[in-house]
């Protein structure tokens, strides 16, 4: 089964690879929208804290030491300076009432108005379908702390530095990842749908040869089901067939009786010409009764396959029809075995022959192998058929002859009779007009093996 997306197994890994890729992208953006959360919290603290231990070291330090002790303490998240503050204090923020109520009344926290310029920066996090954009949410805000000795320190907060993720790992992490779920994602759809893979290649083969053994009943619950309903099927239309090849050979019994009683009496009759005109609509009244019979017989043959050369087979039936004095001659060999019905083969053989010799004057047969193929070529030198009728001969009683002569334009059975039998091994067979003038029947077989002689 190719993977496009017009097969079941492309269209489920296709949904299955979305539905992994969506569902990690969104995974990973709650996942780090949480996190940044919980580090702005944590960040919060312990700034909070910093900014504590700072301002109580800055107040029992000689005011002309502490600008160097501010500049040598000075570390990411937070900067104390001091500096001559200009602007107006704001209304205070919660970190402003939070950092005033640890400090006492010693000293005045004020919040100012300005922010400092990485409290706008965004903060690129990778995802599946690449990077996007996050706003640090946590304490970001200047403030001018007084101390009791009237030194001004600006604290800045600003967000923590985040590392950028290296792109060839971050790349080679992503194709990974694809690449793991595509494969995941074909074996599950290819596991999903192999039991109706089965299932079809199983109706194949019941068109082919209603007698296929049944499908056993494994797999999902569905599965079983539908094989189940296939095997029920398949059992309903071999009883159909069964009581309808019963019922034609009943039919045929009994009229063997009243059709011979008929001749013998017809044989009285002194009219000759009446007389051989009567004999001859009877003959083709148990001929059509026969072929009948042996039609329905070609849909459901109950005789058992075995393996058997073919090769053998053909120039006995070549053998047979030229003893019998019909002008067939056979050419080459496939050195092929099959397993087949050795007797419904010799009758689509005979039929195919007989087809050449009545309308063809001759059957030149050859028989030869390419591949696992095996294909025997019956010839004749008659007129041909028009190419529209070339496949509507094998409908069951269509007879290309315009008469209503049986004798001329026999049943129309024969090569009905002919393609299904082919078709129960699984083959075929065609017709086709020679460039030359004449007809090219071909039957083609699956070759099973070497037939051991060469």
């Amino acid at each position: 089964m190719g993977f496009t997306f017009d097969t079941m197994v492309g269209r489920v890994t296709a949904l299955l690879v979305a539905g992994v890729v969506a569902s990690a992208t969104v995974t990973q953006v709650i996942a780090e929208a949480e996190r940044l959360r919980a580090a702005e919290e944590a960040r919060n603290v312990l700034v909070l804290n910093r900014s504590v231990q700072v301002l109580n070291d800055v107040k029992d330090i000689q005011p002309d030491q502490r600008e160097a002790f501010l500049a040598a303490t000075n570390k990411q998240g937070a900067r104390l300076s001091l500096e001559k503050i200009s602007e107006p204090p704001v209304e205070p923020t919660a970190y402003a009432r939070t950092l005033q109520a640890r400090m006492g009344e010693g000293f005045k926290v004020r919040a100012l108005a300005s922010r400092a310029p990485e409290c706008d920066r965004k903060l690129l996090q990778p995802t599946i379908f690449g990077r996007y954009n996050l706003r640090w949410e946590g304490i970001c805000e200047n403030l001018s702390v007084i101390m009791p000795d009237g030194d001004r320190i600006r604290i800045s907060v600003v967000p923590p530095g985040m590392p950028r993720p290296e792109n060839a790992n971050y790349l080679l992490g992503i194709l990974l990842f694809l690449i793991s779920t595509v494969v995941l994602a074909y074996w599950i759809a290819r596991m999903t749908v192999r039991p109706l893979d089965d299932l079809a290649n199983a109706a194949l083969r019941l068109g082919k040869d209603i007698n296929q053994a049944p499908l056993p009943l494994d797999g999902a619950a569905e599965i079983r089901k539908a094989s189940g309903a296939l095997n029920t099927m398949q059992a309903m239309i071999r009883e159909y067939i069964r009581q309808r090849t019963v019922m034609l050979a009943a039919i045929t019994h009994d009229l063997q009786t009243p059709l011979t009683r008929m001749r013998f009496r017809l044989e009285k009759v002194e009219n000759e010409e009446l007389k051989e005109q009567l004999l001859g609509d009877l003959a083709a009244v148990l001929s059509m009764v026969r072929e009948g019979l042996d039609l329905a017989r070609s849909t459901d043959s109950v005789e058992p396959t075995q393996a058997m050369d073919l090769d053998s087979l053909l120039h006995s039936v070549c053998h047979d029809a030229s003893e019998s004095g019909q002008p067939v001659t056979v050419q080459g060999h496939s050195y092929s075995a099959l397993i087949g019905r050795p007797q419904a083969l010799r009758r689509c053989l005979n039929n195919l022959i007989d087809n050449a010799v009545k309308y063809g004057q001759e059957a030149v047969v050859t028989i030869e192998r390419s591949g696992n193929q095996v294909f025997v070529r019956i010839r004749d030198c008659g007129p041909g058929i028009d190419e529209a009728e070339l496949e509507r001969v094998f409908d069951p009683f269509y007879r290309v002859e315009s008469s209503r002569s049986r004798k001329s334009g026999g049943t129309g059975l024969g090569l009905t009779i002919a393609r299904n039998i082919a078709a129960q091994h699984n083959g075929n067979v065609t017709l086709a007009n020679l460039p030359g003038g004449g007809m090219e029947a071909t039957l083609i077989l699956p070759a099973s093996g070497s037939s051991g002689w060469q």
